[in-house]
């Protein structure tokens, strides 16, 4: 039952009593205080309280100690919460004595006394209110699962408000809520099965974030549920939404077995249990995905250090070739890759880069990578290699994916080499003047002869391109992410920087090594874009042709 309460639970001495005594005698008529419950109340020589009996109270008022023996006398009620905790007996205005003065001075104490006892019993209230928080959210941060939380809120809802029952309802989907913890009751908001229609007219309120309460469930027109709720003996409810930042998450609600109306320091109660949990609901919904999330990047974690290992940890040693790489993925996973391999004392060399990132587009690049090797090691004829890789890959992707690819073999003892370009960026190659003279931008060639991306057309066909290299010459292969890397003015590193660099580096020495030439590149790009965040996966591959006898620095 809700608190009743009276005047003698805010007077703890006798000032107030000691104040109506002297305000009777300044107005010449008689004041008396008395509680909820009509008792006289008076205070004793040395200001204390003393609570008289009914029976006391009548034989003073007869007897003629509390006022005139015979004169009429009017109440004027100690209001607080819109309940009646007490009154002011005065005379009655009409019947002289000083009664006028004595109505007016009764009703400004009694609005005086209402007013302070009003603010009293909302500061009881929050302490009480912050008390049961507290608990509740120590009990809450205890908890594991949701439905551990649900049962720990509803629990302490029915027991700080006092209730016979509870029940908590979670969204389901856009049109459903579900039960997922109840105390006192069983489903008392649905079907058996728990499930809750939005449309319900007693959570509809509560679901959309504020609260509601039925006194009287018999007689209320809202009320749908009557021969389910007078199953479970079940009279009066009350629910409230459960928010968490602006979103609706469910409903709490509450049910007695005998009617009751709650004070609006209950329905706060109520309310900020609802937030209580509704915060603790989300919290846990927020764990679990962090959970789930780390599941996650530790399986990332893993497929990236298969993929890794997919790529060469070094190059094959090849006399007369140095070769260096640099690989950069933008997530923990990339769709870039390369592969350096020896092909019966030949240099193969291939540089790809599958559409889209992340785990998709490391799947992709796995797919491709392996079916390029698995068709390199048995034919030498690029424009076949790619052409059956390109069928392989039509034949397992969906038309959206794709990939290009640069693919080339450079022999060491004629220097000549041969590629095929699916439609991949155009490796660059520097080569030095005859004269010795250093090289410039007009001394720099494209590798682009191939055909369009693998994994669109099955039936593709392929070209090959030839070039020859000279002792001193610097091949760069690279994929887009080079070329498309952003600064802080949306300006792309683009090709004529790449091309700026590649040449930078091949003329600031006469030895200079791949390793070097491919540092330098990458970072001339880094040092453009700066701190702005990468945006896709970055793969260089430098290839350098050394002068007769001199020594490899490949990686």
């Amino acid at each position: 039952m809700s608190e009743r309460l009276s005047i003698t639970d805010f007077i703890t001495d006798g000032s107030f009593l000691k104040l109506c005594e002297l305000l009777g005698e300044l107005t010449g008529a008689p004041l008396s205080v008395h509680d909820v419950d009509g008792v006289l109340l008076e205070a004793d020589a040395q200001g204390r309280r003393d609570d008289w009996g009914q029976a006391g109270a009548l034989a003073r008022v007869l007897t003629g100690q509390a006022g005139a023996e015979c004169e009429t006398r009017v109440s004027t009620p100690l209001i607080v919460d819109d309940v009646a905790i007490g009154h002011i007996q005065h005379p009655s205005s009409g019947d002289g004595s000083g009664g006028d003065r004595a109505e007016s001075a009764a009703r400004l104490l009694a609005l005086t006394v209402s007013e302070a006892c009003q603010r009293e019993i909302e500061q009881r209230r929050r302490v009480e209110e912050l008390q049961a928080l507290y608990r509740l959210s120590s009990l809450l941060v205890g908890v594991g699962s949701i439905e551990s939380v649900l049962e720990a809120g509803v629990n302490s809802a029915v027991q700080l408000l006092g209730v016979d029952a509870g029940v908590v309802a979670l969204r389901g989907d856009e049109t459903e809520l579900h039960i997922r913890a109840c105390m006192g009751c069983g489903d008392v908001l649905g079907s058996a099965t728990g499930a809750v229609q939005l449309g319900h007219p007693i959570l509809t309120r509560a679901f959309a974030g504020g609260t509601i309460s039925l006194d009287d469930l018999d007689a209320d027109e809202r009320s749908t549920v009557t021969a389910d709720l007078k199953a479970q003996g079940l009279a009066s409810m009350a629910a409230a939404g459960l928010m968490f930042r602006g979103e609706a998450l469910g409903a709490l609600a509450i049910y007695t077995r005998e009617e009751r109306t709650l004070t609006r320091g209950e329905m706060g109660l109520l309310e900020s249990i609802a937030q209580q949990l509704a915060a603790a609901v989300a919290s846990r919904r927020l764990l679990d995905v962090e959970r789930e999330s780390q599941r996650v990047a530790a399986q990332l974690k893993l497929a990236a250090d298969v993929q890794r290992r997919m790529l060469p940890d070094k190059a094959p040693s090849i006399p007369g070739i140095d070769v260096a790489a640099r690989y950069t993925p933008c997530f923990s996973l990339g769709g870039d890759f390369y592969d350096l391999f020896e092909l019966g004392g030949h240099l193969g060399v291939a540089v790809g880069d599958v559409v889209g990132k992340g785990i998709p587009a490391a799947m992709l690049m796995a797919h491709v990578r392996a079916s390029l090797r698995a068709h390199a090691n048995d034919l030498y004829d690029l424009d076949e290699v790619i052409s059956l890789t390109n069928k392989a890959v039509c034949r397992d992707t969906m038309i959206n994916e794709f990939a290009t690819l640069f693919y080339g073999v450079i022999d060491p003892r004629t220097l000549r080499m041969t590629y095929c370009n699916a439609g991949h960026e155009p490796p660059l190659v520097v080569t030095r003047p005859v004269d010795g003279s250093p090289p410039t931008l007009a001394n720099i060639s494209e590798l682009s002869t191939g055909g369009m991306v693998v994994g669109v057309d099955p039936g593709q066909r392929y070209q090959c391109g030839v070039f020859d290299l000279q002792p001193g010459d610097v091949v760069l292969a690279y994929t887009d992410g080079l070329a498309d890397a952003m600064n802080f003015d949306n300006e792309r590193f683009g090709k004529p920087r790449i091309r700026r660099a590649l040449l930078d580096a091949v003329v600031m020495e006469q030895d200079v090594s791949a390793k070097h030439i491919a540092h330098h590149v990458h970072w001339e790009m880094r040092r453009f874009a700066g701190l702005n965040i990468r945006t896709d996966d970055t793969t260089i591959v430098a290839m350098k042709v050394e002068a007769p006898g001199a020594r490899s620095s490949s990686q």
